[in-house]
């Protein structure tokens, strides 16, 4: 079409004017999709780290374990529970858990820890927990050893060899008492986790709590994440009341609260850089229109449809647009990439807010295809909704008054 056509190569003739008004679009789509890539991307570390090395999607507990977590409700894991497992196809495997409270020793020195008995190999393929060791060696279900977080063993002036002393109360009051050889030091991506947690065998931290066969949760592995709150939903209908099912959301409340929080404040921020965004591309059409007005008063006084010349304009800004949305998803994109890949390590007060969660306090990036479309499709319709202005400017037009000025 001769529009098109017309329109192509008027964006060309003044190259100046073009590469000042696909700049300003390019920079706009870069930031939104900056600050929407660098807000997901620190709420999904925080999230995928919780999940991925503690967690889990969901657990399956003794109904008012989560209320009162103690080892009074710990409970038998039946035939039926573990039939489970084959009865859902996104479901892998039920992984058990004993975890209670210590006073972890060495000599003099004390330090409380979290004690948790693991299946070796079912936590292993869920967690990844041999892939955390720094120093030592895993250890197998018979081992009679522990695996202890790095930043509790330097608080206790421990290392791999040594011996550890738990003292803690068991299960229905019993005395638990024992003496550990460390097999591996872990180090974690939470602060808060490095600085207490140690892992046992599942048969002998039930030997220690006086708790055989006993476990306080069944964490979920499953190998379908997304579909996780339908398949908490099944569990809870085919376990009854005596058992609680609780997805990852209900495990970690404060940080998905933290999460809608800080999403609902992005919205409010990205709504003010739309704002921002609106009068500056708004301000580089008036500009094109200023420098262009002689221009528009000779084509109309010589015979031009004013129609015609307005769809011709819209056009060469719509292509702008075009060409800075394009240019603002590759850069965005690739400062994104370079986020995920190299994150930025935070300090001071802003690393404590971090360490609340138990979190990493790294500055990464989401990547999803969705943030880049969304935020280069917005300020796209944005500048296409503004090109009517220029439409609207030409149709009332006086080609003297225009060509004088």
């Amino acid at each position: 079409m001769i529009i098109l056509k017309l329109a192509r190569r008027n964006i060309w003739r003044n190259k100046r004017r073009t590469l000042i008004s696909a700049s300003a679009i390019m920079f706009a789509v870069f930031f939104a999709i900056t600050m929407q890539s660098i807000n997901k991307g620190i709420f999904d570390h925080m999230e995928n780290g919780m999940i991925s090395s503690f967690i889990g999607f969901a657990q399956i507990h003794s109904n008012g374990y989560w209320e009162d977590q103690t080892l009074d409700h710990a409970f038998l894991v039946d035939k039926n529970i573990n039939q489970l497992s084959s009865k859902y196809k996104d479901i892998e495997d039920f992984v058990p858990r004993l975890e209670s409270f210590a006073l972890a020793s060495n000599h003099s020195i004390t330090r409380a820890s979290q004690i948790i008995g693991i299946h070796p190999e079912k936590e292993d393929a869920m967690t990844e927990v041999s892939q955390k060791i720094v120093k030592g060696s895993y250890f197998s279900m018979n081992d009679s050893s522990v695996l202890m977080a790095q930043g509790l063993a330097e608080l206790l002036e421990l290392s791999v060899g040594d011996t550890l002393t738990l003292t803690s109360q068991g299960f229905r009051g019993v005395n638990a008492a024992g003496l550990y050889i460390i097999k591996g030091l872990l180090k974690f991506p939470s602060p808060e986790l490095n600085k207490q947690l140690i892992y046992l065998p599942l048969p002998i931290a039930q030997n220690l709590f006086g708790a055989e066969n006993r476990v306080t949760s069944l964490v979920v592995n499953t190998n379908k994440p997304s579909k996780i709150k339908s398949t908490v939903k099944k569990l809870r209908l085919d376990l009854g009341e005596e058992y609680e099912v609780m997805n990852y959301e209900e495990l970690i409340p404060d940080l998905i609260q933290a999460r809608e929080f800080k999403e609902a404040g992005g919205l409010f921020m990205l709504f003010i850089l739309y704002a921002i965004i609106t009068f500056g591309i708004f301000g580089t059409i008036l500009m094109m229109l200023k420098e262009r007005q002689y221009e528009f008063g000779v084509l109309t006084a010589i015979g031009m449809k004013r129609h015609f010349l307005g769809a011709i304009v819209w056009l060469e800004t719509v292509f702008i647009g075009f060409i800075g949305s394009i240019a603002g998803i590759v850069l965005g994109a690739s400062l994104a990439y370079y986020l995920k890949m190299n994150p930025v390590k935070v300090k001071g007060e802003a690393a404590v807010a971090y360490e609340e969660f138990g979190i990493e306090p790294l500055i990464m990036a989401a990547t999803d295809n969705s943030i880049f479309i969304n935020q280069a499709l917005t300020v796209f319709i944005i500048v296409t909704i503004l090109a009517i202005y220029p439409i609207l400017t030409i149709l009332k037009l006086k080609p003297i008054e225009a060509m004088r000025n």
